[in-house]
């Protein structure tokens, strides 16, 4: 069964920028996702379309299909209260630090500009925008997706959304 919309994927990844490991779902439960419905970044599931389980490769992908270009300009005053973590973390913040900050639509990274007592100026490009990025992976298992995922438009179970 070769992956295609509605498709469930489960897969292993590293991911790597300049030769650079910068994460890895190795160790853990492969990730999963509903194909065709925009669960991850477009670059990485354009290369998974019609690979079936089993199959380990490298996919080359350019910014523009990873985390967008950097947008210059793109910084913003933000609550710390806005930020995820607890107040132990948040009362260490420093520049270049990554941080989630909690938005109505979706949780999303920024860069630690400057701290202060109660508000941070953050960059708010994803830290890996600009960057052109290499994932190795592993497509662990397919399955055709329920009508349940299809209608929620993400996978459940494990390495998926959990309701």
């Amino acid at each position: 069964m070769p992956i295609a919309k509605n498709t469930v994927v489960q897969f292993h990844y590293r991911l790597s920028h300049d030769g650079q490991e910068l994460e890895s779902s190795h160790g853990e439960n492969p990730v999963a996702y509903l194909h065709g419905h925009g669960n991850i970044i477009s670059g990485p599931e354009k290369v998974m379309e019609g690979k079936e389980a089993g199959d380990v490769y490298t996919a080359e992908v350019k910014a523009a299909e990873a985390y967008g270009l950097r947008r210059e300009g793109s910084t913003q005053r933000i609550p710390i209260k806005h930020l995820a973590g607890n107040k132990k973390q948040l009362a260490c913040l420093k520049p270049g630090m990554t941080v989630t900050i909690n938005t109505e639509q979706s949780a999303r990274q920024a860069t630690v500009l400057k701290a202060g007592k109660f508000n941070v100026d953050v960059d708010t490009n994803h830290p890996l925008a600009g960057k052109d990025l290499s994932f190795d992976i592993e497509i662990v298992a397919l399955r055709e997706a329920s009508e349940d995922e299809i209608s929620h438009g993400h996978a459940h179970g494990v390495g998926g959304h959990h309701h």
